[in-house]
């Protein structure tokens, strides 16, 4: 959440990840109730699932100086699967069309950047069966190469389960090919997003 004012109009921007549009929509419909009494609940969202999906509304304020800025931050910050409501509160004086689409696009950025942005990567999680003696070696590769050991399953071998960046599997199977002399056998899985900050 983050606020501004422009002209004694004052701006607050609420910021929150979303998965689908109804989560978008019930986002939205929470913050007008919260903030009944503004002038303007201007929002904005782009959700990047299995199509595209991108929506804003300029809530009563001139067409393309609320909505659109807003949605103009979120892709200015490369940001996926995200809604933004700047909510307005008239301050008595009029900032015009290019006053408006500064406070709106100014007020969103900052609110995206005061929630956070959590960078994340498609991975496909690779498996590794190897004998206890390659254990370390392999452990001490993942880290160097800053890859996720997401678990580790200790039977009569080891298998290993690591996040490997999709557009990195060729690399790494060669890596760990080469670490471990041919002798561990490797296979790929399910692909899922895992957070930047937690790998590579």
């Amino acid at each position: 959440m983050a606020e501004t004012e422009e002209k004694k109009s004052r701006f607050i921007a609420t910021v929150r990840p979303v998965a689908s549009e109804e989560e978008a929509q019930a986002f939205i419909s929470g913050l007008k109730a919260k903030y009944w009494n503004a002038t303007h609940n201007v929002y904005a969202y782009y959700i990047c699932a299995d199509n595209v999906l991108q929506k804003f509304s300029d809530d009563g304020e001139p067409s393309g100086t609320a909505g659109l800025p807003v949605l103009e931050a979120i892709k200015r910050l490369d940001v996926q699967d995200c809604a933004v409501v700047v909510t307005r509160y008239f301050g008595g004086t009029l900032l015009g069309a290019s006053g408006l689409v500064r406070a709106y696009g100014k007020c969103a950025g900052l609110g995206i950047e005061a929630a956070g942005i959590v960078r994340k990567q498609l991975c496909a999680q690779a498996d590794i069966l190897i004998d206890y003696s390659l254990l370390g070696k392999l452990q001490a590769v993942a880290a160097a190469q800053g890859y996720v050991i997401r678990d580790t399953v200790y039977t009569e071998d080891v298998n290993m389960h690591i996040y490997v960046p999709v557009d990195e599997i060729e690399v790494f199977t060669a890596v760990v090919t080469e670490a471990s002399n041919g002798r561990a056998l490797i296979s790929f899985g399910e692909k899922v997003y895992v957070t930047k900050d937690a790998g590579k």
